[in-house]
């Protein structure tokens, strides 16, 4: 039984992304599991860039991205079900922000979205690979236009 479902989608495609949420809200739906939905920011404190960069404008990229997360949420599922999803934003690499919060949360099961090889998607490629190879619960991977 699938208590949990951790659906990782990437906030800056939402027409692309909201077909992975409403994947993961129906498998949720499916056992009355609780939805979480998880957006990973880059981690700018390991980069070049991170060292011009303010805590203050860390703090309202991640209050940008809470914004567009919870809109997103809304708008693909409703404001009813927005309301008993939990919303994570996270700063660092993909794969291991979604593990870290599949483990904290204890998923039994990842969803994430798989779009067209010419599309440049930080959850594509590696990312995905890291998560469905590392993770210590079940992913579902969705494919752009299969849902």
């Amino acid at each position: 039984m699938i208590k949990t479902v951790l659906c990782a989608v990437d906030i800056n495609r939402p027409a692309e992304e909201a077909e992975v949420l409403r994947m993961a809200a129906r498998l949720a739906d499916l056992d009355g599991a609780q939805l979480d939905v998880i957006s990973v920011l880059p981690d700018f404190g390991a980069s070049v860039v991170g060292a011009y960069l303010q805590d203050h404008h860390v703090k309202t990229a991640q209050d940008d991205a809470s914004a567009k997360l919870d809109a997103l949420v809304n708008d693909t599922l409703g404001p009813e079900r927005n309301k008993a999803v939990r919303h994570i934003v996270a700063v660092g690499s993909v794969y291991q922000e979604v593990l870290h919060a599949a483990e904290v949360s204890n998923t039994d099961l990842i969803v994430l979205g798989a779009h067209d090889p010419d599309l440049k998607d930080y959850l594509l490629g590696p990312n995905a690979a890291r998560i469905v190879r590392h993770g210590t619960c079940s992913v579902f991977v969705v494919r752009s236009g299969h849902s």
